[in-house]
């Protein structure tokens, strides 16, 4: 199961909380989804969670966080997408960033993903780059562990074309049903894409 935040105020246009409350994946048992939830709870109220508060004038006291419950999804390939452009602030490209394995390895930074931009008007591949990919996150007992991305997959694509399409649609979608700019995380496992969360992109550059 994966255990996760789900804040009031979490994930908003204004402010992501990306990163600030506790997220715990692979764990097995009653006894574990029960401890993490706990865990989840009192990380909002986490010195670093207090200090992005106020940062953002939001309240720092009656704090609402509700946790999800989910079961988790063994992943081949982890993949964050936005249906616009958040670095060149361009709304008519679509940015795929994508690793191995589990998607913490790229939600937290720790490896160089690779990254496809999509035209949005007709969904073409405009721009392919891939990354040395050193780390990745995978499944161990009761939890996930960062390890070492082995040598031949380094240089390998992670994304075919048509799978940075799929993906691109997806995000256009979401763009289109939810009415803002989306920030999607999502997954393949084998050959079918599952979406794991949408989110306003909070931060746009010249948008």
């Amino acid at each position: 199961m994966a255990v996760r935040s789900s804040a009031v105020g979490e994930d908003g246009e204004s402010a992501s909380f990306a990163g600030q409350y506790e997220t715990y994946l692979n764990l097995v048992g009653a006894e574990a989804v029960v401890a993490a939830v706990a865990r989840c709870w009192e990380s909002a109220h986490s010195e670093g969670v207090l200090a992005y508060r106020r940062q953002r004038s939001q309240p720092t006291d009656n704090i609402q966080l509700a946790v999800l419950v989910q079961q988790l999804v063994a992943a081949d390939i982890s993949v964050v997408a936005f249906s616009a452009n958040p670095v060149t602030g361009d709304r008519e490209e679509i940015l795929i960033n994508a690793n191995w394995g589990l998607g913490e390895s790229v939600v937290s930074g720790t490896v160089t993903p690779d990254t496809h931009v999509v035209r949005k008007l007709d969904l073409t591949v405009i721009e392919r780059k891939i990354a040395d990919k050193r780390r990745m996150t995978v499944m161990v007992p009761n939890g996930v562990q960062e390890v070492t991305v082995p040598r031949p997959m380094r240089r390998q694509p992670v994304m075919s074309d048509a799978q940075a399409v799929e993906v691109a649609r997806l995000a256009r979608t979401l763009e289109t049903q939810m009415g803002w700019p989306a920030d999607i995380e999502c997954v393949y496992q084998g050959e079918k894409l599952y979406l794991l969360q949408c989110r306003p992109i909070s931060t746009m550059r010249n948008c």
